[in-house]
């Protein structure tokens, strides 16, 4: 029987643990480390993570820590006390100090193909790059951001995923990686990583989802990356809820311009390429059918969309 302290916080990590949890004949989880309660929508409830709320409503009997720093004394000597034979870390949300990575080997399910896409954001980079194949790389954690020996892959096609559907089909993918990676772990050759051959996905930003109309593939790309949050929105502070790609190739003089309006859809312009645009939500107002927005604010085809 196996020791492991797991490390996670949204239901990424959520998925991979309850898969761990499950294999009680071979691993014991031994303690939970997530990130702190959150107060969340305009009345700010006190919200715990989705992996800690999992853990309350399945009646799961492991103590769960929730420090706002996990380099202290406490924390180490916390840890050393289970003494854990992995420490498995899935978006937990703080880099581990180099005392913690001494007592037992890391593996970090980092949801990406390594080199690329270290940091923060990986599955919405891989969007916004539209790239055509995504997956999951479980990775022996050094001191350096997502830089360790890479212990194996697991690879999917990304079929037009939005962020919220590609999180859920990586951690399917990432909970197997996981439990193969620890049964094969004594005769794994780690492979290092080519630095040459990195680059970075940012913490994403409510500034990041700001769009205009020049680009329709990148516009939509955008939509897909950002669906979850900060969604989409217009400089007016015009938030784009449901939208379709038209056509990547008409190229049109002026952007945001009304192509057409139905009572379903209205089609824009872009500078390059078209968009279908099905639902809006105006600042401080309901999602609404843009239908209803242009018949509000006396739009007709030939007006700009702002």
């Amino acid at each position: 029987m196996k020791n492991i302290v797991f490390m996670g916080t949204p239901d990424y990590a959520t998925n991979i643990f309850a898969k761990l949890v499950e294999q009680k004949d071979k691993y014991s989880v031994t303690s939970l480390f997530t990130q702190s309660d959150k107060k969340v929508g305009r009345k700010q409830i006190l919200t715990p993570p989705h992996i800690k709320k999992y853990c309350l409503d399945n009646d799961l009997s492991l103590p769960i820590y929730q420090p706002a720093r996990l380099n202290t004394q406490e924390n180490i000597d916390i840890i050393k006390e289970q003494k854990p034979d992995f420490i498995i870390v899935a978006a937990y949300g703080q880099i581990l100090p180099k005392e913690i990575l001494k007592l037992a080997p890391c593996i970090n399910l980092h949801a990406s193909i390594l080199p690329h896409f270290r940091g923060a954001s990986p599955i919405q980079q891989a969007i916004l790059e539209d790239k055509k194949q995504v997956g999951v790389t479980a990775m022996l954690m050094d001191e350096g951001l997502d830089t360790g020996d890479i212990l194996g892959f697991s690879l999917i096609k990304n079929e037009d995923y939005n962020a919220p559907d590609l999180f859920i089909a990586l951690t399917k993918i990432a909970s197997s990686l996981l439990l193969s990676t620890l049964e094969k772990y004594e005769n794994i050759m780690p492979l290092k990583q080519t630095n040459a051959l990195s680059s970075y996905a940012k913490k994403v930003s409510k500034q990041d989802g700001l769009v205009e109309f020049a680009n329709a593939k990148k516009v939509y790309l955008k939509y897909q990356a950002y669906f979850y949050w900060p969604h989409i929105s217009l400089t007016s502070g015009l938030k784009l809820v449901h939208i379709e790609l038209a056509n990547t190739t008409n190229k049109h003089k002026k952007m945001g311009v009304l192509l057409e309006i139905t009572k379903e859809y209205s089609l824009i312009a872009c500078t390059k390429g078209e968009l279908k645009i099905y639902t809006v939500q105006p600042s401080s107002k309901n999602k609404m059918p843009l239908y209803e927005y242009l018949q509000g604010k006396r739009m007709v085809v030939g007006d700009i969309l702002l």
